[in-house]
């Protein structure tokens, strides 16, 4: 009897619609998987046809296609005597699903839908795909006659099924169903299922690597089983970059994990593992068993096959290990740099080209195409032929292999400085220093020229010659006089961008690289259609504080000292005269707030879902030591009114890398009107209410001892009152405390001091609801009093609420 069961999971390079390189890709990772001795390979969500199809999804001929492909998988010899698992969609009974179709031997065993779609963030499954809302039903699907006439059959199980094989059972989820409360693996582990499989297709955000790898651990941990996790990766067309760990766990371990950021096409890792070692981890929990005896069963599929081999005992297990974890920066580094190269080697140009400006966020443009081309030296010293194929389509030369990643900067690499008089020798020499260091082919220009005849053309026709305000003008011209810089570096930067290779003799052009980051883009702080309107944005999803500390990174990782002096400069636009040669205009100043305070309403207006007022809510506690209530109003206040004027521009952002969970972008992930009303008046009337209020606070601060001094003056007021025989009206003071009344003109002090607890934080917001929105009770701490309660009751009941979490 066999015990030892080798899988296989993928981690697969595809392309959405590009049904013949899906194909080839497959079959590739199908035949490594055998090869490893694998019996069971399991693919990433959808990956027939590529998970970013998004609209094609609703054409006939996607799902066409998805068949035909699927008919070359089931041809092929390679495909014999492996259970192959694949995604692409189906339609059944006129309903499109998202499934997993499950093979052997030419014989399709089971058409498995995916329950659960995700449908938020990024993710918009419910618009093309239904989820199978009949649980532990199985259908008949009839096949389509190109797949009958290969596999003879005519109908197939589809729906919430299971396979038992000769040695045990195999359940499959989809992606989404990993992250959801009541997870489809929880079921099928108490009917029996020892292998869970699961196609997915994750993308890369900050700090989330950990997420999967958590969720799979969580699960076999409390189920018990072995958990196959399957994710696509790269950019398949879209802003996402997927780069989330393939994995294999058994009972809580992980034992192989996938690279996360690979220029590698295809990735397949095996592992063997023991049957033996599940079903004693669940024999040993009394409660689980207990459950799994009064579970309803799954259909299941039985499979004349085995994963095991009779004579396995020789055959090791593998042990678990740790998976590796990037830091933030490691991230930034590599994951758009992987995105780059995908977009690069997929789009048909010959580089890419940067208007870099000596600033942080173009610096960081360039480390990132700077680290591409060490991904690729990388990727060339081990041999990859596809990255090979690749770098020498892209250059041109059919002899070129890349070892230095700098000289192969300067063939992938045209940079850009754009001078006018504002700007000053120290970004220009910053420009030129970095562009040295990384390798590219550098030119610096002035553009005044240019910036002059468009002045002119307009006071040529308007007879009014437009000045800055440092020289007398109104904002309207100082601003517009900002803009006709910045839209002319755009103009010159596509041109530079068709035409330097063509200057030097070189076939093809360049794809323009945007340098706009998610904080100036969520904030409206760019000019529409500037140097943030390129081809494509590997920053855009990234914040100003990740940046600057993925620049560090970069200056030791990549030995570019010149990002010390970009790290060291203040933030600036140059676009304004200097004052004496000198930079006077600084970004924070221009933004009216700095660029952490602009991270922080980011991730509450889009991660939290924060309004005005809820912003204000949080805000107001978590600045309280910097800030009144009315500053922080006012805060909130600015930041909506520029978010709003603003978010205009988001409608033409350039596409960007998604990296970030509060991104502004208007395509998919943030669904928002772009006409507002700036004035917010309902909102902002709502703050300013509470602020009032929080402002007409006592200005003594209430402390532990305080608190329990008026305790114990209310408890013996209360048991004298009771003495006396009389109702309780109201609660007198101590003699030495004197509380303002809440309209007192004394005002609260705004900062604490260091001895103030959590209980003053909460006899305050306990005070704040009674006066405010959502008050329904008849005194200040929301409970009413009746003339026969008991006075120690209506004691313990006022401290309770005063000295309770909230």
């Amino acid at each position: 009897m066999g015990r030892k069961v080798t899988v296989a999971v993928c981690s697969i390079n595809q392309w959405a619609m590009d049904f013949d390189g899906n194909c080839k890709r497959i079959l590739k990772s199908i035949e490594i998987a055998k090869a490893k001795g694998a019996k069971y390979r399991l693919g990433p969500e959808l990956e027939i046809t590529g998970y970013g199809c998004n609209d094609h999804f609703h054409e006939s001929d996607t799902c066409l296609h998805s068949f035909q492909v699927l008919a070359e998988l089931l041809k092929s010899p390679v495909c014999e005597d492996i259970m192959c698992d694949v995604g692409m969609p189906v339609m059944h009974k006129n309903v499109r699903y998202n499934c997993r179709v499950i093979f052997l031997n030419k014989k399709i065993l089971l058409i498995k839908p995916k329950v659960d779609m995700a449908n938020h963030g990024i993710y918009r499954e419910l618009r093309w795909f239904q989820g199978w809302g009949k649980p532990k039903i199985v259908e008949d699907y009839f096949l389509p006659r190109m797949i009958a006439d290969i596999t003879g059959q005519t109908t197939v199980p589809i729906g919430d099924g299971v396979l038992s094989t000769r040695d045990t059972c195999i359940g499959a989820e989809t992606c989404e169903s990993l992250w959801t409360a009541n997870s489809p693996h929880i079921a099928m582990a108490l009917d029996g299922v020892e292998i869970f499989t699961n196609g997915s297709g994750s993308h890369h955000e900050l700090r989330k690597c950990h997420t999967v790898s958590d969720l799979v651990k969580s699960a076999t941990m409390k189920c018990g089983g072995i958990y196959l996790y399957s994710n696509m990766r790269g950019c398949d067309g879209e802003r996402v970059y997927y780069g989330v760990h393939s994995l294999i766990a058994v009972n809580g371990d992980v034992v192989v994990a996938s690279e996360q950021f690979s220029l590698t096409e295809i990735e397949v890792l095996t592992a063997t593992l023991d049957l033996e070692d599940v079903r004693s981890y669940r024999a040993q929990t009394s409660s689980t068993s207990l459950q799994a005896s009064r579970s309803t069963p799954f259909p299941r599929v039985r499979v004349n096959f085995a994963l095991s081999d009779p004579g396995d005992t020789s055959i090791p297990s593998v042990e678990p290990f740790a998976v590796k974890l990037h830091t933030p920066e490691e991230e930034i580094a590599m994951g758009p740099a992987c995105w780059l190269w995908d977009y690069l080697r997929r789009s048909g140009q010959s580089g890419y080209f940067i208007a870099l400006s000596g600033g942080i966020d173009s610096s960081a443009t360039a480390c990132i195409v700077a680290s591409m081309c060490h991904l690729v030296c990388d990727s060339v010293k081990k041999g990859d032929e596809q990255v090979i194929q690749d770098v020498r389509r892209i250059t041109g030369d059919s002899t070129y292999t890349p070892t230095d990643p700098r000289e192969l900067a300067s063939h992938l690499l045209v940079t850009c400085y754009m001078g006018t008089v504002n700007s000053s020798v120290e970004t220009y020499t910053r420009a030129q220093n970095l562009a040295e260091q990384i390798g590219s082919y550098h030119e610096a220009i002035t553009i005044d020229s240019v910036v002059n005849a468009a002045v002119g053309v307009f006071a040529k026709a308007t007879g009014k010659a437009p000045r800055f305000r440092v020289e007398g003008g109104s904002s309207r011209e100082n601003l517009a006089l900002q803009n006709i810089q910045a839209r002319s570096r755009m103009v010159l930067g596509y041109m530079f961008a068709q035409l330097s290779l063509w200057s030097v003799g070189k076939p093809g052009g360049l794809l323009v690289l945007g340098s706009a980051n998610v904080d100036e883009s969520l904030r409206g702080y760019l000019t529409k259609y500037d140097c943030s309107a390129a081809d494509i944005n590997p920053i855009g999803g990234i914040s100003k504080t990740d940046l600057r500390s993925f620049i560090g990174y970069a200056m030791e990782t990549f030995n570019l000292p010149a990002l010390q002096g970009i790290m060291d400069a203040p933030p600036t636009a140059e676009l304004e005269p200097l004052a004496d040669g000198k930079i006077a205009q600084t970004d924070e100043v221009d933004m009216g707030m700095t660029y952490k305070e602009l991270s922080t309403f980011g991730r509450l207006r889009k991660i939290a879902m924060c309004g005005p007022y809820s912003m204000f809510c949080k805000l107001v506690h978590q600045w309280k030591d910097n800030c009144t209530p009315s500053q922080v109003a006012e805060k909130v206040k600015h930041f909506f009114r520029m978010y709003s004027i603003n978010r205009h521009k988001m409608t033409t952002l350039t596409p960007s890398y998604h990296a970030e969970a509060y991104s502004p972008d208007d395509n998919r992930f943030d669904l928002r009107q772009f006409l507002y009303n700036p004035r917010w008046t309902w909102q902002f009337r709502t703050i300013d209410d509470q602020v009032k209020k929080l402002e007409d606070q006592p200005t003594t601060p209430v402390t532990t001892q305080s608190l329990l001094e008026k305790d114990s003056a209310v408890f013996n007021h209360s048991k004298s009152s009771n003495k006396s025989k009389q109702a309780p009206s109201t609660v007198s003071k101590p003699p030495d405390e004197e509380v303002p009344s809440p309209r007192s003109p004394q005002r609260a002090s705004r900062k604490r001091s260091a001895g103030d607890s959590a209980l003053d934080g909460n006899s305050k917001r306990r005070r704040d609801s009674s006066d405010g929105l959502n008050t329904n009770s008849n005194n200040g701490n929301g409970h009413s009093h009746t003339a026969g309660e008991s006075p120690l009751k209506r004691f313990g009941q006022w401290i309770k609420d005063k000295v309770s979490s909230p």
